[in-house]
């Protein structure tokens, strides 16, 4: 990390008096998924600043067009990274961009994603999408869930100043996926792992787990 990033990292973790919990759960090196609950544009900055090693994102690509001064972060934040954009309306960009994101993780990096596929529209955790299972089994990667606290009070649904919020960022014990998955071609077991990874994620938020898309 440079200097840059490191200073800018420390004043916004101060801000947020962000609390890391279960740190011991990310492996400080090779291949890692991280899956998380997402409740705010502001997950994507937060997430990776609860974790000892570079975190690509796969990321909707409105954040890397922010605006206001929080939205305008986000954007340089997410550019300055090499984060993988995708247009989530394109179904076939959607399922082309996991390719940059296996390649992430074959190369022994961190990446993480919001299974749900959007903000969750009340505070409740949705249905996962299967992408996620996709990259787990593909790549052998563990998978260590993840729940985002307080990320929503920061910047409210239509907000573009942040507000003051302290931000909580919770880690899980990597999911057992073999018992009940090892085929990522097989729809049935994406499906099974997937649920697998959401029940995780629920379990650490406390979220009411909704079984339908968000975006339904």
């Amino acid at each position: 990390m440079n200097d840059e990033r490191r200073h800018v990292y420390e004043l916004v973790k101060k801000a947020v008096r962000l609390r890391v919990e279960g740190a011991e759960h990310v492996p400080v090196s090779g291949p890692l998924l991280l899956a998380s609950n997402h409740l705010s544009i502001t997950d994507s900055t937060f997430l990776p600043m609860a974790v000892a090693r570079h975190v690509t994102f796969m990321a909707k690509a409105e954040y890397f067009t922010g605006q206001g001064p929080l939205g305008r972060f986000v954007s340089w934040f997410m550019s300055r990274d090499g984060q993988v954009a995708v247009d989530r309306d394109d179904k076939r960009a959607a399922v082309a961009s996991l390719e940059p994101c296996l390649a992430v993780l074959r190369r022994g990096d961190a990446f993480a994603i919001y299974p749900e596929g959007t903000r969750s529209p009340d505070g409740r955790l949705y249905r996962g999408r299967t992408g996620v299972a996709w990259l787990a089994l593909k790549s052998g990667a563990p998978v260590v869930p993840v729940a985002m606290f307080g990320t929503e009070r920061v910047l409210p649904p239509g907000s573009v100043i942040p507000r003051p919020a302290r931000v909580r960022v919770v880690f899980g014990k990597p999911v057992q996926l073999a018992p009940i998955a090892t085929d990522p071609d097989s729809a049935r077991e994406r499906r099974a792992a997937t649920d697998a990874i959401m029940t995780a994620i629920g379990e650490l938020s406390g979220q009411e787990y909704v079984p339908r898309y968000a975006r339904s």
